[in-house]
């Protein structure tokens, strides 16, 4: 535990920082499941659409370095050829 105040502090804004980022996080995750299952459903311009809403976020929150921007642009780039590949 910590031992001075500034330490105490630190450890409380570290907490509330490691909350914030899993939430963040969980958003990602959440934008990329929606993105999955509209490609299983094989409906395309849904998938598209939920793609765009989804690259925002990653966006985001590659700005913001809770994921890494090359994770994020593969990520939009495996997700992208899948949505292209249903219209074969």
């Amino acid at each position: 535990m910590a031992n001075s105040a500034q330490a105490r502090k630190r450890a409380r804004q570290a907490d509330k920082q490691r909350a914030h980022n899993a939430s963040l996080r969980s958003t990602l995750r959440t934008a990329i499941k929606r993105v999955r299952q509209a490609i299983l459903a094989g409906d395309k311009t849904a998938a598209q659409g939920v793609f765009q809403k989804s690259v925002a976020v990653l966006d985001r929150i590659a700005d913001k370095k809770i994921v890494h921007k090359n994770k994020a642009a593969r990520t939009k780039s495996r997700l992208s050829a899948q949505i292209k590949a249903l219209a074969a």
